[in-house]
């Protein structure tokens, strides 16, 4: 699979122990930055992460910063995408199988390497399952305020 991945200067660490995680995997990934833990703003990289995924240039997205918040929202700004912050393999799970998330938050300052890798994993392993959840993901692209 083809990943996005982006963080602020909170996550540099984790963002680079998953990226070589997602490599290791075999996926292929293009890391949209930052470099260096100097101090950027993480909208700026939300927003990279989300044209990556919404032109097609990358089939799912990884979001960090240090809550796993701000970031998620910068995602989320974009129609085409759904990021879902988790914090556990379960979540992580539910959100491809009944949200069809293509995006996934997750904070660096709250979840441990090996718990994101878990997360990670499931993300990628699940499917979406139509059905009941399709009408309810295609609100979340075209709302009736």
């Amino acid at each position: 699979m083809k990943i996005a991945i982006a963080s602020d200067h909170a996550a540099v660490g984790l963002k680079a122990e998953l990226a070589q995680f997602l490599r290791d995997e075999g996926h292929e990934v293009n890391d949209l930055g930052p470099a260096t833990e100097d101090r950027v703003d993480y909208p700026d990289y939300g927003y990279k992460l989300a044209e990556a995924v919404a032109s097609g240039a990358a089939e799912f997205g990884v979001a960090l910063c240090g809550s796993g918040i701000g970031i998620s929202i910068a995602v989320n700004r974009h129609p085409a995408l759904r990021c879902a912050l988790v914090g556990e393999p379960l979540s992580a799970a539910l959100a491809r199988e009944h949200n069809n998330a293509n995006a996934i938050a997750m904070g660096a300052r709250l979840t441990g390497v090996d718990m994101a890798k878990a997360c990670l994993t499931a993300f990628l392993s699940a499917q979406f399952g139509g059905g009941r959840h399709t009408g309810r993901v295609e609100k979340l692209t075209n709302p009736t305020f």
